[in-house]
C-alpha cells in the first residue's frame, strides 16, 4: 500500500494557527511582517525580499514548483499570515516527504507557532497521508534550525557537503534528519502535544 500525496487544497487548523493552502493574496501580510528583515532570511535559500514585488516573486515560485505544496501559516489571534511551511520531495512510493521552507515572523520565534506547525503536518503526514518518513535539511551553521528539529523527536542522519549555493553565493552543507512512523513519532507525538498544552 502506498501512500496519498499531499493536496494543495489541505487546510490543517490547531489552537494557535491554521495551515492554509498559499495564495498570492497572502504577499502583503508576509511582506509587511517580514519583508526585509535579514535575521528570518538569513539561512533561507531564497534572497531577502526588500520589496513586495520580491516576496510576489518568492510566493510564486512556491505556487509554480510541482514539487512543493506551500502552506500559508495565519495566526488564528490576528487573522495575518505570519510565514511558509511546506511539503517537497514526496514520494508516494516510498513513502517518504520532506517539510522545509519554513520561515515565521521574528514576533513569532519562541511560541507556539512552530510546535503547532510540526505537530499538524507530521500528524497529517504519517496518519492521514500514510507516510512512513519525514526529512528536514537545514544549514550546517543554523543551529537554531538544527535544534529545533531534535526537539521535534527526529533524528541526526548525516550531513551532505556543499549541496545548496546560498544567495551570496557560498555553499551549504545540509544537515539531514528524518522521523519514522513505526520508531520516534509515537513518542514525538505525544511530546508536543503535552507541550502545546502546557503552553
Amino acid at each position: 500500500m502506498t501512500a496519498k500525496l499531499p493536496s494543495r487544497d489541505t487546510v490543517l487548523t490547531g489552537d494557535h494557527i491554521s495551515l492554509e493552502p498559499l495564495s498570492l493574496d497572502d504577499v502583503p501580510d508576509l511582506f509587511g511582517i517580514a519583508g526585509g528583515d535579514e535575521e528570518v532570511w538569513r539561512w533561507q535559500l531564497d534572497s531577502t525580499p526588500h520589496t513586495e514585488a520580491d516576496m510576489r516573486a518568492l510566493v510564486e515560485a512556491r505556487l509554480n514548483d510541482a514539487e512543493c505544496v506551500p502552506f500559508g501559516v495565519t495566526d488564528l489571534i490576528s487573522g495575518r499570515v505570519i510565514g511558509i511551511t511546506c511539503y517537497f520531495g514526496f514520494s508516494a512510493k516510498h513513502e517518504e516527504l520532506e517539510i522545509g521552507g519554513t520561515w515565521y515572523a521574528r514576533p513569532y520565534w519562541r511560541t507556539p507557532v512552530n510546535t503547532e506547525a510540526k505537530l499538524l503536518l507530521l500528524r497529517h503526514a504519517f496518519e492521514e497521508l500514510g507516510f512512513s518518513r519525514v526529512m528536514w535539511k537545514t544549514h550546517h551553521n543554523n543551529e537554531r534550525s538544527q535544534n529545533a528539529i531534535r526537539r521535534l523527536g527526529a533524528s541526526y542522519e548525516g550531513t551532505f557537503r556543499r549541496h545548496r549555493r546560498m544567495p551570496d553565493g557560498t555553499w551549504r552543507d545540509s544537515v539531514h534528519f528524518s522521523m519514522l512512523r513505526e520508531v520516534e513519532w509515537p513518542e514525538a507525538r505525544e511530546r508536543l502535544t503535552a507541550r502545546l498544552a502546557a503552553g
